[in-house]
């Protein structure tokens, strides 16, 4: 069953009521007992709150990154032209 907010238009006092979702709206503020001057108000819901154990360590994301290897700058020809070196890059 949901909780639904309410706010009193006469007080500005605003209430949760836990009810069906088939339940009609409330009509009377608990505060001032005025009747019909109390409106619904759109909520965006709950989120997901996961308490106690039971979750694995392999649940969650990896927090760190992945180490990029560096390449090692290549040697360079002592003995020969750069044309004709094959390890010379073009």
């Amino acid at each position: 069953m949901p909780t639904y907010d309410y706010e009193c238009l006469k007080c500005n006092e605003r209430f949760e009521a836990f009810q069906k979702m088939s339940d009609a709206p409330l009509k009377s503020c608990p505060k001032c007992k005025t009747t019909g001057k109390v409106k619904r108000l759109i909520g965006a819901g709950a989120g997901v709150i996961f308490k106690g154990s039971g979750f694995y360590q392999t649940d969650y994301k990896k927090s760190a990154k992945p180490e990029v290897k560096k390449s090692e700058p290549k040697p360079e020809c002592s003995g020969c032209s750069e044309s004709a070196c094959p390890k010379a890059t073009k």
